[in-house]
């Protein structure tokens, strides 16, 4: 399929860069039970890499340096310099804004995981690499290649034989991580977006160029569907109350709105929309908390980004065009109010209906032929 045909994220460039990836998960199965210690050895001497890694970041260490120390823990530089930067994100992940003043919160790196990015020159991957959709070798100290079979979704298979064809080409990389769950390994392969589009589009549907803001929140994601000349077509809330219950399994509460908003997108494209536009979250740095504890609990909870990656993967695959526009006040603001006592909204179905307006404002900008109307007061 050419790359001119598939879906697209509207969004500026440092963005969109954020969304070139996309993870997949296979269960690895060790040949030996030795290879299976091995494994674990070497898992628990990059997690403590990575908290070295963190003690090198907050000391200011200058990065070749850091990486030369790392090295002399793990059995490959690559192996090091992947450490280092997983601590560098987790301490960039740490920081806080608090009171005009920048904290660094508790950073915890209990789990055992193995990581190394990719490189087009290593064929994919020089340290965990994938031989076939059946087979995974990953480097151990003086050399040697631990060897496991790997289980990938069936649906995955036609992808991952492709991945590892250009791999071998020199054509792309993959990164690669092993991760434990239950004490039994599994492993995760970061690849290109548009490989993983090119093998698990849906068809596409017939679209009315309709355009969907979605606001996300704890409890519910809300819907509104708006034509070209900013009418209302439809609106909908999607709901997931029990998610923000004390004590809601955290896996359960993730499942539970990833359904509701694999339900609100397929809503959408029978009602013929073209478009689904989101806020940007990747601009905001810090988390909003008020005075109410019970609500910043829920706050704390909410994985928001989290759902953004996924919501926008969802809609792509679904072939929606995805726009990403600034969350600024999308929930308090004047316009905000106006909207709301003249379209007769809630809150949050105003805030959608201000984030789809910003998404055919955007639109506006690369199609000419597509006006907002000229009446309306939103910034």
């Amino acid at each position: 399929m050419s790359l001119n045909l598939m879906p697209k994220i509207i969004a500026d460039k440092e963005t969109q860069e954020q969304f070139m990836y996309i993870t997949i998960n296979g269960r690895l199965i060790p040949k030996s039970n030795e290879n299976y210690m091995k494994l674990c050895l070497l898992a628990y001497r990059f997690k403590q890499a990575v908290k070295h890694g963190i003690n090198l970041v907050l000391s200011d260490v200058p990065q070749k340096q850091a990486y030369k120390e790392l090295a002399k823990i793990l059995p490959s530089s690559i192996y090091g310099e992947t450490a280092y930067k997983y601590a560098k994100l987790l301490v960039e992940g740490a920081r806080e804004q608090v009171n005009n003043e920048v904290i660094v919160n508790r950073i915890s790196t209990k789990r055992k995981w193995i990581a190394s990015r990719g490189g087009v020159t290593w064929r994919g991957n020089l340290n965990i690499k994938l031989i076939s959709t059946d087979k995974v070798l990953v480097r151990y100290y003086d050399g040697e290649w631990l060897e496991f079979k790997v289980r990938f979704g069936e649906k995955y298979l036609p992808l991952v034989n492709e991945l590892i064809e250009l791999a071998n080409q020199k054509r792309t990389s993959y990164g690669a991580s092993i991760s434990f769950k239950n004490g039994k390994p599994y492993i995760h392969v970061e690849l290109p977006l548009w490989l993983y589009l090119k093998h698990l589009l849906a068809p596409k549907p017939n679209g009315y160029g309709l355009i969907a803001g979605f606001d996300i929140n704890s409890d519910r994601l809300n819907a509104v569907i708006i034509d070209r000349e900013c009418e209302i077509i439809a609106l909908r809330t999607f709901w997931y109350s029990e998610a923000i219950s004390h004590g809601f399994p955290r896996n359960k509460a993730k499942w539970i709105r990833l359904n509701a908003l694999a339900k609100a997108l397929k809503w959408c494209r029978r009602i013929g929309v073209d478009y689904v536009v989101f806020e940007n979250l990747t601009k905001i740095k810090t988390r909003r908390f008020t005075s109410i504890p019970n609500a910043n609990r829920k706050i704390a909870k909410f994985p928001k980004k989290q759902l953004l990656k996924n919501s926008i993967i969802k809609a792509l695959k679904l072939r929606f065009t995805v726009i990403l526009v600034n969350p600024r006040g999308t929930s308090s603001s004047i316009a905000h109010k106006q909207i709301m006592r003249e379209k007769g909204l809630d809150k949050h179905a105003t805030s959608a209906y201000i984030i789809a307006y910003r998404g055919l404002k955007t639109l506006k900008e690369q199609e000419p032929s597509i006006t907002p109307s000229t009446t309306s007061t939103i910034n």
